[in-house]
């Protein structure tokens, strides 16, 4: 039998990913901080992961475990787009982690990812459990610093409001986070997408967003 509440520790104990639908697009971000438990295994971690122009993922749980959906789900959007002669839609992208945790329920991907992205249908950001449970989100965080960023994303967040409109909303949410959870920190990352593809910000864009 799987113990939930295991898997559910596993999965909190560390990161911070924010998702956001804005009315022209999409905007993710996480922290940097990598955990081994109360280690700091590295400081500037990778957890937001390009997986074709219109598509992108949040990952947080086992290293190991999340890198895996990230190349599966790479490898296949190159294949449905080659194979449909359109991107993957955000949805299929989604469905099709899902059914990837839940075939490996009996030793689960201990992984939490949030999978966002824009299609001719609109702007859309999906969570999934390591379980393979599947929701569509406005505004979701996931990890142990999600509470904290939920403060800020509850009394900020508005739907159909700009992508320029929100950046600030996301970085008060995920920097508020890393200051008061030890298990996130050191440095963030934002993702924006919108019809123009998908773009990072750039240190001194940051910067920015973090003296105002």
């Amino acid at each position: 039998m799987i113990n939930n509440d295991a898997v559910n520790r596993l999965v909190l104990k560390g990161t911070t990913t924010i998702g956001l639908v804005c009315k022209d697009g999409v905007i993710l971000a996480s922290d940097t901080r990598v955990t081994m438990g109360f280690y700091v295994a590295h400081k500037h971690g990778k957890k937001i992961y390009k997986i074709d122009d219109h598509l992108a993922m949040t990952i947080s749980g086992t290293v190991a475990d999340a890198q895996r959906t990230v190349d599966v789900l790479t490898a296949n959007a190159q294949l449905y787009k080659l194979e449909k002669s359109r991107p993957m839609p955000v949805s299929s992208a989604a469905r099709f982690i899902a059914n990837l945790l839940f075939s490996a329920r009996y030793a689960p991907l201990v992984t939490q990812v949030l999978i966002g992205g824009v299609d001719d249908t609109g702007s859309h950001v999906f969570s999934l459990d390591p379980l393979g449970s599947l929701t569509e989100e406005k505004c979701v965080a996931t990890g142990s610093g999600s509470p904290i960023a939920y403060g800020v994303l509850e009394d900020r967040y508005k739907e159909e409001v700009s992508v320029k409109e929100l950046l600030p909303v996301i970085v008060k949410a995920v920097g508020s986070a890393m200051k008061r959870d030890a298990a996130s920190g050191d440095s963030f990352n934002v993702t924006i997408i919108d019809e123009t593809g998908y773009r990072e910000l750039t240190e001194g864009e940051k910067k920015q967003f973090l003296a105002n």
